[in-house]
């Protein structure tokens, strides 16, 4: 899914994403290192990954599920 870089804390590397419509989606550390990146800046483009919910389990807003990779978007 795509979403455009919102905050980011260089010290803790958690920050927050905004999804296209608006909706502020926050991420930690291991997502933002599991995507490879040294920084990011408000306002770029990312790509970003959720993680699968649990088999059985209710579907979920997205505001509500974990990040789990925050990368640049490549095309």
């Amino acid at each position: 899914m795509q979403a455009t870089a919102y905050t980011f804390d260089p010290q803790t590397r958690a920050g927050s994403v905004l999804l296209d419509d608006g909706t502020p989606v926050p991420f930690d550390g291991a997502a933002f290192d599991a995507g490879g990146l040294l920084m990011l800046r408000p306002g770029q483009r990312v790509r970003i990954e959720f993680a699968a919910p649990a088999e059985g389990a209710p579907e979920v807003p997205h505001a509500e599920r974990r990040v789990t990779l925050v990368t640049l978007q490549t095309f």
